[in-house]
């Protein structure tokens, strides 16, 4: 058993929190008991999260994705009322980090994805930022784009997305998870091969062509699965707590 502050104040530290300009707050967001013994983890804080977390007897749920996001109206109403009330009614603590657990080194999504890759000589996509938030990596062995997608395809067990470009070998890869579609602009300028985030918008398909990157929409749900585990993995291992990932299908 810990203490929430303890808690809190760890994970700050860890994922360098303050040094991030982000949408939305990073740390603790929803304040439960003091006294955590059991975190279960999620992507994002839905209500089928949240029902899992009640169900499991959890007394912190740790996501990716929360609440009180910028350019959302003020009222806790509706939807997200009816959340954070579960929340509160069961004494759960809402714990959530969005840009410092894409870009944290060892437990952030995008390290994941460069180790499940295969991912090696590990560089900031853009070199101005402090706390990289996409990176590049090299494949040890050039593949043909068709064997990169069903590589991916492995991986992530999503229906990948994959807009081609002219060139006929992918090893130098751009990557940044979530919805980072539009990044493949920085990917382009460093010469990269093929680009990979979550997502894909319309004006994608002509980017990659046009930038000739190739680019693999892998889910945003699927890429950013990773840092929560490690991230509650890292805090069972440092506080000794019960440690829960809700899996849960999101096709987007």
């Amino acid at each position: 058993m810990a203490n929430l502050d303890d808690i809190i104040k760890w994970c700050d530290q860890t994922l360098q929190s303050a040094e991030f300009k982000d949408y939305a707050p990073n740390g603790l967001q929803i304040e439960g008991k003091q006294e955590v013994k059991r975190i279960v983890s999620a992507v994002t804080a839905s209500e089928t999260a949240i029902d899992a977390a009640i169900e499991l007897g959890a007394d912190l749920l740790l996501v990716h994705h929360g609440y009180f996001w910028k350019g959302e109206p003020y009222p806790i109403t509706g939807m997200r009322g009816n959340r954070i009330k579960k929340l509160i009614q069961n004494d759960i603590s809402l714990v959530a980090y969005h840009l410092p657990l894409d870009a944290h080194p060892a437990l952030g999504n995008n390290a994941a994805i460069a180790e499940l890759l295969g991912l090696h000589e590990i560089e900031a996509l853009d070199s101005n930022e402090r706390h990289p938030i996409g990176n590049i990596g090299y494949l040890k062995k050039a593949l043909t784009p068709e064997e990169f997608k069903n590589k991916l395809q492995q991986i992530f067990d999503f229906n990948i997305v994959h807009l081609a470009a002219r060139k006929s070998n992918i090893q130098k890869v751009g990557f940044c998870t979530g919805g980072a579609q539009d990044f493949i602009h920085k990917a382009a300028l460093q010469d990269c091969d093929a680009y990979i985030s979550g997502e894909v918008s319309e004006r994608t398909f002509y980017e990659a062509q046009e930038l000739n990157v190739h680019y693999f929409a892998c889910g945003h749900h699927a890429t950013e699965r990773y840092g929560v585990q490690r991230l509650a993995k890292a805090l069972s291992d440092q506080f000794s707590l019960e440690h829960h990932y809700i899996e849960l299908n999101n096709p987007i």
